[in-house]
């Protein structure tokens, strides 16, 4: 080897020697003594929620930085099975679903993960998290001791720690904690018709499952406080959700963990989830930080469910039940009311706790970055419209004696159109106690009444006269993702349709519109578009809006849906999510890492086109509080 060149290999080496070590330098997190130890040092844990799938992957960065402007030191994220297993044993974890692109972003800013895999998770989210078609498996029984349900889960689980366990603090990761199943000890409650034992056998599976697969970190349980006896499992620290009485959290922990801490709130709500055609809840900022400064002198850890929400893109959203509401379902914004607003901002609440958290912590805490981009697009011209009803009479049509659900159509999301030719004329009451969730009515493509779970409207009056079609257009409003009622999640009609008491069977025809991409006018060839100038006839029917817009510069937008119906929005093939004229949320969010330079493409299913539109804008800031009922 020449001399000088060796000599220049030696600089070289002894100059990137020490990074490297410090790249390879593993930390370490434990439980013990009542504490987290972080690298041997007792640590308080400050975290925010933020979950990936809500977000673009391009914006991940923009976001974490903001949860490190805020002064946290972690993020905790929710792992929702049905965004990976997107079929059985089909998985994804690209893009906007690459969980581990996520957990390296996390560390490469400094902040811990906390991991939170579920497989149930609820978190307003579809199902809870639950792949749809799980209810077409023989004798699977979520959420239990089932061997059906835990072959499944025990598949999800291995499969997620080939992506996430070298990811781990033990491994050199930033992973430091995983949560074991999600507030099961409200679950207990609910279904006291399962056995106290076979509940903590359940628990126990989930957790082996976890350990068998790989995760080596501490484990942990979240309920609230008074739910531990049902949710808490051998082995995991417990930690309370909403739990503001500091006294009473440590008398619980200490009862289910040995007798001392470490003492954590897994979720303190600096806001609070909403529904459709509800108020939206707002949660004062002053509280919340007096709330965090409690938390801070008393070492409580926390962590802010939601620091920031995100957004409930395509079919995502969920829906909680109650016996007023037979279905509350969730809007696409997941604003929260959150510190970190769905678009990213900065907001009054975000500034508030940044004042406290600065005061009682030893680290620096750096600026919150510069907010995306926004844009206003004065107008977005629609060209073409054309007509569902016919767009559906294209496909090929599933029969059956009775109307058939979603699951046994092999379909999860989106719409479909049951059909029923009558060759003698009927009238009376039409009855479908088992609507699941909301339907428009169709005689021969005339529009005649619409019937909505959400407010509990199951019948309406009906005339079919001789020779004729009855249709009825129905969507899946997001299944339920909380309490007892998630074991029944069927979607579309799951009863006898009937007239005057009488069961309507034999002959009926059903249309799949999945709509999982944008309905592009190339997928129904021999449908004639009308331009929307001339879509007069289109008024009252189920519509396909086509339109471009030209942009010299990008950047986050909101679509304004004040003056429409019900519907969803697909921008460049992506589905923006759920659109309703009841409110409260009135704009969908655009992110522009979504749009482009030069043209872009807008497809809108409007679901009641009560008027006929030939144009929409988009607007710089969001209305979520708009309730219009």
């Amino acid at each position: 080897m020449n001399r000088k060149l060796g000599v220049l290999l030696a600089s070289i080496l002894l100059t990137i020697s020490p990074l490297f070590s410090q790249v390879q330098k593993k930390h370490t997190f434990e439980i013990k003594n009542g504490n987290f130890l972080y690298d041997g040092k007792p640590t308080q844990i400050h975290s925010g929620e933020m979950h990936y799938a809500r977000i673009p992957h391009q914006y991940w960065r923009h976001r974490m930085q903001m949860i490190k402007g805020l002064g946290l030191n972690a993020v905790a994220t929710y792992v929702f099975w049905n965004n990976h297993e997107i079929a059985p044993d089909q998985w994804d974890f690209k893009g906007d679903r690459d969980l581990a692109q996520f957990i390296k972003t996390a560390g490469e800013e400094g902040l811990m993960v906390i991991l939170r895999p579920g497989p149930y998770t609820c978190a307003e989210w579809e199902f809870g998290g639950y792949p749809w078609w799980l209810q077409n498996i023989k004798g699977l029984e979520i959420r239990r001791d089932n061997p059906e349900f835990l072959k499944r889960t025990q598949k999800y689980i291995n499969r997620l720690a080939q992506e996430t366990k070298n990811l781990q603090i033990t491994h050199g990761g930033p992973i430091v904690m995983v949560q074991v199943e999600n507030e099961f000890g409200s679950y207990v409650a609910q279904r006291p018709d399962i056995p106290l034992e076979e509940h903590r056998a359940y628990n126990a599976a989930i957790k082996k499952q976890l350990i068998e697969a790989g995760f080596d970190v501490p484990t942990f349980t979240s309920d609230g406080s008074w739910l531990f006896k049902g949710g808490a499992t051998p082995g995991a620290l417990p930690t309370a959700n909403g739990e503001s009485n500091i006294e009473n959290l440590k008398k619980v922990v200490n009862e289910y963990h040995d007798g001392k801490g470490p003492y954590m709130v897994a979720e303190f709500y600096p806001g609070w989830l909403s529904h459709w055609a509800e108020p939206f809840p707002e949660v004062s900022a002053s509280e919340i930080a007096k709330q965090t400064e409690k938390y801070l002198k008393n070492n409580i850890s926390f962590n802010f469910y939601m620091v920031h929400g995100g957004t409930n893109f395509g079919f995502t959203s969920g829906a909680n039940y109650d016996k007023k509401h037979d279905l509350q379902p969730d809007l696409t914004s997941y604003d929260y009311d959150a510190p970190i607003s769905e678009a990213g901002w900065v907001t009054p609440k975000y500034d508030s706790i940044r004042n406290v958290i600065k005061k009682h912590v030893s680290y620096k805490v750096p600026e919150a970055p510069k907010p995306i981009p926004v844009i206003e697009i004065p107008e977005i011209r629609l060209q073409k419209a054309y007509n569902v009803l016919d767009m559906a009479a294209t496909l090929q049509p599933v029969s059956n004696d009775k109307p058939m659900s979603f699951e046994e159509l092999n379909q999860g999301y989106g719409y479909v159109l049951y059909t029923r030719k009558f060759n003698q004329p009927i009238s009376g009451k039409l009855e479908i106690k088992g609507l699941r969730d909301y339907a428009v009515v169709y005689v021969n493509g005339e529009k005649v009444g619409e019937l909505n779970r959400v407010f509990n409207n199951y019948s309406m009056d009906i005339e079919i006269p001789f020779n004729s079609t009855l249709q009825i257009l129905v969507e899946n409003f997001g299944r339920i993702n909380y309490g007892p009622e998630i074991i029944h999640n069927n979607k579309g009609i799951i009863s006898p349709v009937k007239i005057n008491a009488m069961e309507i069977s034999g002959d009926w025809k059903m249309y799949r519109l999945p709509m999982e991409e944008a309905p592009y006018a190339s997928l129904y060839k021999s449908v004639k578009p009308d331009n929307v100038k001339n879509a007069t006839k289109l008024k009252d029917m189920p519509t396909v809006y086509e339109g471009t817009f030209n942009l010299k510069e990008t950047g986050d937008t909101f679509v304004d849906m004040k003056n429409w119906g019900k519907g969803i929005i697909f921008v460049n093939g992506k589905n923006l999510g759920r659109y309703w004229k009841v409110g409260p949320q009135q704009t969908l969010y655009l992110p522009g890492v979504w749009l482009k330079k030069g043209e872009n493409k807008i497809v809108i299913f409007e679901q009641l086109n009560e008027k006929v539109h030939t144009n929409l804008h988009t607007v710089k800031t969001p209305i979520l509080k708009d309730l219009s009922l």
